[in-house]
């Protein structure tokens, strides 16, 4: 693809241009987190926090950053109650004013608590989705207030969607 996600020239909600905002950066261990730390620059010099589930690439992550793991959901109904329940906590304990996510599964009811109490949401639809949606990209368009997708082939199927280029 050759281009990079460049954040500047997206339509960013008008207060994420605040110095003083909490940004919590919320996704599932492995391909999804390693997308969201390529964007460091977003979050670097500002207070910030991880929302993940326990693998390998996001304890490594705790060992550096404030990192909260959550129950990963899997399609299952009551490890998603689970879930739920962690993320409300996790929540109102930081009270974040921005949300960023790559998805999945983890880190998805954090955005719609977060959006439900009134953090601005910022979901990047996976590297890997080219061709299909994905099911956090399906539930997340709902509920950002930014959507940005890496390839242009998305824009013809999420209608509320920005491309702003890869973050690889």
């Amino acid at each position: 693809m050759g281009s990079h996600l460049h954040l500047k020239r997206c339509r960013f909600p008008a207060h994420t241009a605040k110095i003083f905002m909490k940004i919590c950066l919320a996704a599932s261990a492995g391909g999804h987190l390693t997308e969201l730390l390529q964007l460091e620059k977003a979050w670097q010099g500002k207070e910030h926090f991880f929302v993940s589930d326990k693998r390998l690439n996001a304890l490594d992550l705790a060992k550096k950053e404030n990192v909260y793991f959550l129950n990963c959901p899997r399609r299952n109904p009551v490890n998603l109650l689970i879930n739920f329940a962690q993320a409300i906590s996790v929540f109102f304990r930081e009270k974040p004013a921005i949300v960023i996510s790559t998805g999945a599964d983890t880190a998805i009811p954090f955005c719609i608590i977060a959006k439900i109490f009134g953090s601005k949401v910022i979901f990047i639809e996976s590297f890997c989705r080219i061709k299909e949606k994905s099911l956090s990209g399906k539930i997340m368009q709902h509920f950002s207030d930014l959507f940005l997708v890496q390839w242009r082939e998305n824009l013809n199927f999420y209608n509320k969607a920005e491309f702003c280029g890869s973050v690889f």
